[in-house]
């Protein structure tokens, strides 16, 4: 079968499952795009490259598959860096397809001509450069096989104009075969012997889950070992939803704005299981300090994310879902009425903790508390809705105060820290799933940075809902400024923002506002039930903070609760 290269692409895309795709035309993509009609792949055209890049994104925390994306060359391509490199922190898979200038200009500076490659490399799992339309199949299939294997990634594939037009055999369906890329899936039985002895010996034992869990699909398997050998459960902002947030046994977050009994606990605990976590700072705080007492088991199919940010007891290099299971296993051969009878004064300690520190806020009756948005938001929704967000404090409020049950649920820029994530994430999101509720929580800056894609939700009729806590600064530098630099609000006001009902109404959406506390339930109601996107500002306390709080560089039991 010959075809031109850009129809080669369309029948890979195909092969691998790919119903949807986000992009942004030009000049080097238009042979991409051509070869686009006609087919069954829905595109959705965005509005900014970055946007497209980040529903790609969300597409793929949502789906668990491989999220893509097509974007021109030049400033097509750096454009969509932020989304790479977005991706890239928090392990997204996604594929990157790039135009590039035909094959004898490159390196000339020809018109939108750079070296994306190059420019990626930093913040791409893999990325490549496609000499020939014979090597096309070939590139692309490895690929998508790089992005969603092993510890998961954006690739980016640069596609030469004259290599999409170029004519060649396609053979359907060509096997991968890396010599050099064999993740290691199975982890070591003995290794995971050691894990069963600790827990068996273990008088407080923690389990501190992240993003890899979900990524692996192991929440079912994690849950079932929490249960049985009675092991509390806290998460990072990342692996919310792996352990359900109702369940008795979670502690919530752990970190920076964890909850007090989570970041206690770890620094109380004897055992700390890390199961699909990076140890960063955020998490860890000051690392002497950090679970000092404990024996710490680190699991992880990325073995470069062992013993990188601490000292382990015993690493375990291989999937999270698969050790899992493996320790269940070796449990179900154990006693566990005698391994669980122990747990009694651990757990008591906890539940102490849990009801002498609970996350507060005072809501008064004239102006909104964020925190109180955030928690009609999650009994409306009977905690279901899939919740993305922008970042800052909207993002803390979203994690502390509204519960996530299941993986999947919870979309956010972790490693990255990226204003503008929520709503394309968003987009990409009601993309995957049709009939789900999607709700963006963003603050009035971070909004701003891709407001621009409420014109891509009205165009395609996706129902996406956004949730403005809008405090009229950038609320988390400001928070900084508070308490450490005796309030002087440096470039942080932002008193000057449009009137996002007026703005919603201009991109042909629902707009509604609340600016008393009694309003709050109606216009999340109201919103909710609106066909349509939705942008609902919610004016509330100018000068509210995230509680807890730990100071950069502390350990994470010196909180700041007020």
């Amino acid at each position: 079968m010959k075809l031109k290269g850009a129809q080669i692409l369309m029948e890979v895309l195909k092969e691998e499952g790919v119903d949807s795709v986000f992009g942004f035309p030009g000049g080097a993509t238009i042979d991409i795009h051509d070869s686009l009609e006609g087919t069954d792949i829905r595109h959705y055209l965005v509005r900014h490259e970055q946007g497209a890049v980040h529903a790609a994104d969300g597409y793929a925390r949502v789906t668990g598959k491989v999220g893509v994306c097509i974007v021109t060359s030049g400033p097509g391509a750096t454009n969509a860096v932020t989304g790479v490199a977005t991706a890239y922190m928090d392990s997204i898979p996604l594929v990157i397809v790039c135009g590039q200038v035909p094959t004898h200009l490159i390196g000339n500076d020809a018109f939108q001509e750079v070296d994306i490659v190059g420019i990626t490399r930093p913040c791409t799992k893999h990325n490549y450069l496609v000499p020939s339309v014979e090597e096309l199949p070939r590139i692309l299939k490895e690929a998508f096989h790089i992005a969603r294997s092993g510890r998961p990634g954006p690739v980016l594939v640069d596609i030469p104009k004259n290599v999409q037009q170029a004519m060649t055999n396609f053979k359907p369906k060509q096997k991968v075969k890396l010599k050099s890329y064999n993740p290691t899936y199975k982890p070591n039985a003995k290794q995971l012997r050691k894990v069963v002895d600790l827990i068996k010996a273990a008088q407080r034992p923690l389990i501190f889950a992240g993003g890899g869990v979900i990524l692996s699909k192991g929440a079912g398997e994690l849950t079932h070992l929490a249960r049985t050998a009675r092991i509390p459960v806290t998460m990072s902002l990342m692996g919310l939803g792996a352990f359900p947030g109702s369940d008795p046994l979670s502690l919530g977050m752990i970190g920076m704005h964890g909850t007090y009994r989570a970041n206690m606990s770890t620094a109380e605990c004897d055992l700390l299981i890390g199961i699909g976590v990076r140890f960063d700072d955020r998490v860890t705080g000051k690392t002497d300090c950090f679970a000092s007492q404990a024996k710490i088991v680190h699991i992880d199919i990325d073995p470069t994310s062992i013993r990188k940010n601490v000292p382990v007891s015993i690493p375990v290099v291989g999937d999270c879902k698969s050790s899992l299971q493996t320790i269940n296993k070796f449990l179900a051969e154990e006693d566990m009425d005698a391994i669980t009878a122990n747990r009694g004064p651990w757990l008591d300690q906890i539940e102490q903790w849990r009801q002498n520190y609970k996350l507060a806020y005072d809501q008064g009756e004239t102006e909104i508390k964020p925190q109180y948005v955030i928690e009609r938001l999650y009994e409306l929704t009977q905690g279901k809705a899939i919740i993305t967000t922008e970042v800052g404090q909207n993002q803390m409020w979203a994690a502390q105060y509204y519960h996530f049950d299941q993986p999947g649920h919870f979309v956010t820029s972790g490693g990255l820290g990226t204003m503008g994530f929520g709503l394309p994430a968003a987009i990409g999101a009601q993309v995957a799933f049709p009939d789900a509720l999607v709700v963006d929580v963003a603050g009035d800056g971070s909004i701003q940075m891709n407001i621009q894609e409420m014109a891509t939700a009205v165009q395609y009729g996706l129902p996406v809902k956004v949730v403005i806590l809008n405090n009229c600064y950038l609320g988390m530098v400001r928070q900084w400024q508070e308490l450490f630099y005796d309030k002087r609000y440096a470039c942080t006001c932002m008193d000057h923002a449009p009137d996002f009902v007026k703005l919603a109404e201009a991109f042909g959406a629902a707009g509604l506002r609340a600016t008393r506390p009694d309003e709050v339930e109606t216009v999340l109601r109201r919103g909710l039930e609106t066909p349509g996107p939705v942008i609902m500002d919610f004016q509330v306390t100018k000068e509210e903070c995230v509680y807890p709080m730990v100071p950069a560089g502390a350990p994470i039991t010196e909180m700041l609760l007020v």
